[in-house]
């Protein structure tokens, strides 16, 4: 079970909008929220959020149509021209990245123009036109009539996290010289990690994702980042106990023998519920509030743990295996992933109880 805090939700988007309170801040939903629901986290956002951020317009259409009034930006913008008129008739905002989408959107035949955000790349090399580019395209799209007068200006930072690189400033001098000479624009930039560690990125719009669920997006101790609260915990019990001699092993390939008498207990979740199946031995998993180590490979539905030191183990026994009590992060490092991936990759398999 996954129970999502819309309470911390709440609190840790109140946290970026305080960070930045000359800044409109725009929470990302996509990917169904990181996992968290992308419905219900928006809806938990209404009264907060001014806009929100999606990947592409399914997802937006899936808030449209849960009553989400707010305007909607896709991230990746369209992908067909089609997709223009849908975004007119339903108030969407499209991130421009690449001349078809410039095009498909100068060359609609839709009744009311659309709100863009017009994409740079400065450096990271994903989306977003180059600079030298920018300045065209900028003016293509002011003169065309679908567009509405106020266009944001907006790139992506690569290596916001790490305050031993000098990328992000790098990146942020080329934004500022791609802009320099345009006048009145509004302008984004910060995503989580700088919203809370790099305040000379804080623009007309932050975009904070990862943070607003609760996970620092740095590997080191950060003033900010420490002040988050979890939202999802994935929680389960002990569904069965067994005692095993010294030589025995346990799990698919027998990867894991036991050096002493033990005490084993399976609990029930496994890589069909999205706790991921690198996860290896030593994993911190927490039995009744206590941290024991994970053994054994990690199977479809179920996961082994060595609870030899811990007295009283019994059958329902509650087992945290990130939230509250243990940082997803902290899994995350032991199975060589972010804790980005083990929340976006929640399946729908796993209950979301939210309180």
């Amino acid at each position: 079970m996954a129970t999502i805090d819309l309470q911390a939700l709440r609190d840790n988007f109140a946290l970026a909008q305080s960070l930045a309170p000359d800044s409109q801040t725009m929470p990302m939903v996509k990917a169904n929220a990181y996992g968290h629901g992308m419905v219900e986290v928006a809806q938990a956002l209404a009264e907060q959020a001014p806009a929100y951020g999606v990947a592409c317009i399914e997802e937006a259409l899936e808030l449209r149509d849960a009553g989400i009034c707010q305007p909607i930006l896709l991230l990746e913008g369209t992908f067909s021209a089609d997709e223009v008129n849908t975004a007119a008739l339903k108030g969407f905002w499209l991130m421009v990245e690449n001349h078809p989408q410039k095009d498909a959107i100068i060359n609609a035949d839709i009744a009311q123009p659309v709100n863009v955000w017009l994409g740079i790349d400065s450096g990271m090399h994903r989306l977003g036109f180059l600079p030298e580019e920018v300045p065209e395209v900028y003016r293509s799209l002011s003169d065309s009539r679908n567009v509405n007068d106020q266009i944001v200006v907006a790139s992506h930072f690569a290596c916001a996290e790490d305050f031993d690189s000098d990328f992000t400033a790098q990146q942020l001098t080329t934004f500022d010289k791609t802009v320099a000479d345009f006048d009145s624009i509004k302008t984004s930039l910060a995503n989580s990690a700088s919203i809370l560690g790099r305040p000379d990125t804080h623009r007309d719009w932050n975009r904070p994702g990862y943070m607003i669920y609760g996970a620092s997006p740095f590997a080191q101790a950060q003033e900010n980042g420490d002040r988050l609260k979890p939202v999802m915990t994935l929680s389960s019990a002990v569904i069965s106990l067994r005692s095993i001699s010294a030589g025995e092993k346990v799990g698919y390939s027998g990867k894991w023998c036991a050096e002493r008498p033990s005490t084993i207990a399976t609990i029930g979740i496994g890589y069909g519920d999205g706790y991921p199946r690198t996860a290896p031995k030593g994993t911190p998993v927490l039995v009744n509030g206590i941290e024991c180590p994970l053994v054994g490979s990690v199977s479809m539905d179920m996961i082994t743990v060595d609870v030899t030191d811990l007295e009283g183990v019994t059958i329902g026994d509650p087992v945290e295996l990130w939230g509250n009590q243990l940082p997803v992060n902290r899994v995350a490092e032991h199975c060589a992933t972010l804790g980005y991936e083990l929340l976006t990759r929640m399946p729908l398999r796993v209950p979301r109880v939210y309180k």
